[in-house]
């Protein structure tokens, strides 16, 4: 699997067919299936940024995607049974969010948004005929267009479709980032596609149990709702904030040339940083020195960072993954949570010196794990209304291993593709990923000329200290 701009989606012309939920809103408010449930830290934030973005008049979207495609004729009744199959699977995406704990008078949110669940027989799927997408070009704008079709306030939640040829067809789909989390692209493609073949082939599909992800979020809002300000849980980011000048936000330290409370558009690229065979060198020099591929990446970043004019200490913030070995490890959700790591580049710092800080910095942070941002940032700020969008450009790294995610045995084989659009920014996001191929990064950053610079500055630098450790084991 692959992480791109949706902009580089390539999809052969067909004719197109889109796939609508249906019932959810009537099954929804009609009470749901899951009385008392909650929605989860993450989710509330979204919202609510959602929220703020749209009372400023700015058009926000943000979602995850994913692509893959089907050899031979397809069986568009097996297609649609597959991607019932899938929603009906998973109680996050039969999720009716409404604009529910919203203030009358606000507009913003109070303790919703809740979700109200669709029982799972209650769904059902509405195909619509889309038309005949004649040329690459109109396939492309079609496909892009119509990934960009979830609202995080109004729904849809998840948009899918395909588009159909005599011998193959790409299917598609997209979550608001309100359901789902990078790792929740994997879970979809399986899902589909084993469902698909079981399907065409005359047999009920067979899947790993799920854990779903409503309940994992009611109990993460019960366990933050009993954290007070001197919890052992929050000892971790207060030794953060003093050592980062009181800031609960560590700074992105290179220019972008942005103004202070300005949201701009953003922009979206892909860099090939190396291949599969230098990745493996890279891996042995890392393996050597104690350390994992993902903690060299992360070392790499932070001297590659103060190499272009950055700190001698890296800040950063990183997503850290929550889901279980169980059931939650094949689940649709946003099985998140974000903490800071901390560690000293310093020009004269060996490789083994460098990769030693990061990889105590990373085991000193896992303990925290359990506390919930979001909940940080109200004990330790007094905020009750939480973060919306950051205060600034933000230093943030992402790491995740393809190889390991759902279905990554079959990824080539169905030409699996990932997409993270964020329509607007006010900083810069690296979303590092490793697949059969190599290393890869795709980037989302505030689309102006000085960040343009900085990025393609900082991938260049960025190559340079990958390939060195690589070839020597030395930054």
């Amino acid at each position: 699997m692959l992480q791109l701009p949706v902009e580089d989606m390539e999809p052969a012309p067909g004719h197109a067919v889109e796939w609508t939920v249906s019932a959810a809103g009537t099954a929804g408010r009609a009470g749901g299936s899951c009385p008392g449930a909650l929605a989860s830290y993450n989710q509330k934030d979204h919202f609510s940024v959602a929220q703020g973005l749209r009372a400023a008049d700015i058009g926000y979207s943000s979602y995850i995607g994913g692509s893959f495609e089907i050899r031979g004729r397809v069986d568009l009744d097996a297609l649609e049974a597959a991607l019932l199959h899938f929603v009906r699977r998973h109680d996050v995406l039969r999720c009716d969010f409404g604009e529910a704990g919203q203030d009358a008078e606000t507009g913003r949110g109070g303790d919703g948004p809740e979700p109200k669940v669709v029982p799972p027989h209650d769904v059902k799927l509405e195909r619509v005929d889309a038309g005949r997408l004649d040329t690459p070009a109109e396939a492309r704008a079609y496909v892009q267009r119509f990934l960009q079709g979830t609202d995080t306030l109004r729904g849809p939640w998840i948009v899918m479709g395909a588009t159909v040829r005599d011998d193959s067809a790409t299917v598609y789909l997209a979550c608001d980032h309100l359901l789902a989390d990078g790792v929740s692209t994997p879970v979809a493609v399986r899902d589909i596609t084993v469902a698909y073949e079981a399907y065409a082939q005359g047999r009920e599909p067979v899947l790993p149990e799920t854990g779903g992800f409503v309940g994992y979020a009611t109990a993460e809002r019960h366990r933050g709702a009993a954290m007070g300000p001197d919890d052992a849980l929050l000892d971790h980011w207060k030794g953060f904030v003093a050592r980062n000048g009181g800031e609960l936000f560590p700074r992105f330290p290179l220019d972008l040339g942005i103004e202070p409370g300005v949201v701009y558009r953003a922009v979206n690229e892909a860099d090939a940083l190396l291949p599969a065979d230098r990745l493996d060198a890279m891996e042995a020099h890392c393996r050597a020195v104690g350390g994992r591929v993902s903690t060299g990446v992360l070392a790499a970043l932070g001297v590659s960072l103060r190499r272009e004019g950055g700190p001698d200490v890296h800040r950063a913030l990183l997503p850290v993954s929550t889901r279980d070995r169980g059931p939650g490890a094949h689940s649709m959700g946003w099985f998140v949570n974000t903490l800071p790591v901390e560690f000293r580049v310093a020009a004269g710092t060996d490789f083994a010196g460098v990769m030693a800080g990061a990889q105590s910095a990373l085991d000193a942070m896992r303990p925290y794990a359990e506390a919930p941002f979001v909940r940080v940032f109200d004990l330790l700020t007094c905020d009750q209304d939480g973060p919306q969008v950051w205060p600034y450009a933000v230093s943030f790294f992402s790491y995740l291993d393809f190889r390991t995610t759902p279905g990554a045995d079959r990824h080539e084989e169905w030409k699996a593709r990932k997409y993270v659009s964020t329509s607007h920014s006010n900083g810069i996001f690296f979303w590092f990923h490793r697949n059969h191929t190599g290393l890869h990064l795709n980037s989302i950053f505030v689309d102006t000329p000085q960040a343009r610079r900085t990025k393609t500055a900082l991938v260049g630098t960025l190559v340079r200290s990958l390939e060195s450790v690589a070839r020597s084991g030395r930054f």
